[in-house]
């Protein structure tokens, strides 16, 4: 290799994605397995039905408000101060969440759990943007896509089993405390691993655009939490004004970027139209994908009697089929593009019809006690088809965006996926609490299956229309070459080379 040579890829890329997988994969697992503990939290600390609603949504809230800054911190300090910041934060809130004697204190350690993760998640992807390119960067956003889809579907099923295999009334505890021992190792390990990487920029933060983005999001995050506290009129009045805020915010990066200063987020992520795309599409697809699990959990145990264990076990096939098809749709998906995403999110919907008619059709039936073991099928394919859309969505709206932006732009990306699993909970939650109590004769947990349904077709438009735009860029770039010579043509105009470079 000669002095002026490119240096080659990281030869420990591979470790330290391993890494970046064990402490996504614990911070993604949060939002979902206190479910099944919220009874024993009740019980073991006295905390009410307000204070268990803060329990789940003060995690999520806090969460969505640090990704886009911690983003942009990443970028500009290095991404391996704000992991180890973010996974350090994480931890100490997870023990003071299992040591916590009040209700108070476990709200407010959890509020510092999900800042801890909120600052963590940003660098996890940035890092595989910048360690990874070509079909390697598909196949770690597949692994990363597969951990993400385990994490959500595999909460209930693990705090399930903890609640089952944990003597006494502090066997919730360990809902949390469980994180303790691999977070550790993870620690240590990222601390001998990671380099330091960061664009260069020392600009300090933008702290005005980060209030204005953070008070946009809590006027969509809180109200949608909170809706049955404040009503329909003000929940309503607050999205309204998350909208003027929000073109607050876009009037100030513009102006910020104008005076020469580095912005919160780069509005010129907002005229990529692959990012316009999947950004659109995450938020959908996550607005009936988180809901899948919150309303089957629900259904599950309240009528049908399950025990948190069982209702876990019942999921595990959308877990288990997503973590398989995951890293191998991220294999191919710079030479198939959005089309794995349209056939994932066509098999998405094609389970869970075949989920809706289970519960409707057949299961009464063959009895609803076999209900969780008829469902499998049906799971089996909506997973295989989320492994095909999590990742590969990633993998394409993060293409084509510089390395100096890759924190804020992920930070974008999962703070639009945060907002879509709030809408899709509040929104499929409110149509099976009103239809759980109203002894209309509807079946409550098949119409809010047909509504996240509803909701992940609606994904396929964004993804359909980036298809065919991807399709005429592919027609274009044969045109050109069959117009040269194959001497002239420089090999990065084959369709799959523009693609993974997000052109």
């Amino acid at each position: 290799m000669t002095p002026d040579a490119p240096p080659g890829p990281d030869p420990r890329r591979w470790r330290v994605l391993s890494v970046c997988l064990v402490a996504g994969f614990m911070s993604l697992l949060n939002v979902s397995i206190v479910n099944v503990a919220l009874p024993s939290i009740e019980e073991g600390v006295g905390a009410s039905e307000s204070q268990l609603q803060w329990v789940l949504t003060g995690y999520a809230l806090t969460f969505g408000l640090a990704l886009v800054p911690a983003g942009r911190l990443g970028d500009s300090a290095g991404r391996k101060k704000l992991f180890l910041v973010g996974l350090g934060l994480f931890l100490v809130a997870s023990l003071a969440c299992g040591l916590a004697t009040g209700p108070e204190t476990l709200v407010l350690a959890r509020l510092v759990q999900g800042v801890g993760a909120g600052v963590l998640n940003p660098q996890i992807t940035a890092i595989i943007q910048s360690m990874f390119t070509g079909p390697e960067r598909g196949r770690a956003f597949g692994l990363f896509g597969g951990t993400i889809g385990l994490s959500t579907a595999a909460g209930p099923l693990i705090g399930g089993a903890i609640l089952q295999l944990v003597p006494g009334d502090t066997a919730w505890r360990w809902v949390f405390l469980v994180n303790i021992p691999v977070g550790l190792v993870a620690l240590v390990l990222a601390v001998r691993l990671l380099r330091h990487e960061a664009s260069g920029e020392r600009q300090r933060l933008d702290w005005t655009g980060s209030l204005l983005l953070g008070l946009a999001v809590v006027l969509v995050l809180l109200p949608l939490q909170e809706r049955s506290v404040l009503g329909t009129p003000l929940v309503a009045a607050c999205l309204v004004l998350a909208l003027v805020v929000g073109a607050g915010f876009l009037a100030w990066e513009r102006r910020t970027a104008a005076r020469g200063h580095t912005p919160l987020v780069r509005l010129g992520l907002l005229r990529q139209a692959a990012f316009v795309s999947g950004a659109g599409l995450g938020t959908l697809y996550f607005a009936g994908f988180t809901a899948i699990f919150f309303v089957l959990t629900l259904y599950l145990q309240q009528d049908l009697g399950y025990s948190p264990l069982q209702a876990g076990l019942t999921t595990t096939p959308f877990a288990v089929a997503g973590a398989v098809s995951a890293p191998l749709a991220g294999r191919h998906v710079l030479r198939l593009g959005r089309r794995m995403v349209v056939t994932g999110l066509l098999l998405v919907t094609a389970g869970l019809l075949g989920s809706i008619a289970v519960i409707e059709v057949v299961a009464p039936q063959v009895g609803t006690g076999r209900t969780g073991l008829l469902l499998a099928l049906p799971l089996l394919v909506a997973g295989a088809g989320s492994g095909m859309v999590v990742s590969p969505n990633v993998t394409l709206t993060l293409a084509g965006v510089e390395g100096r932006d890759a924190g804020s732009a992920s930070g974008v990306l999962q703070t639009t996926q945060r907002l879509g699993s709030a809408a899709g909970i509040a929104v499929v939650g409110a149509v099976f609490f009103a239809l759980e109590g109203s002894g209309s004769g509807r079946s409550a947990i098949g119409v809010a299956l047909g509504v996240t349904t509803g909701l992940i077709a609606l994904a396929l438009v964004p993804a359909v229309l980036d298809t065919r735009r991807q399709g005429r860029e592919e027609r274009a770039a044969a045109h050109e070459h069959d117009g040269s010579s194959d001497a002239d043509d420089p090999p990065h105009t084959h369709p799959e080379h523009r693609v993974s470079m997000g052109h």
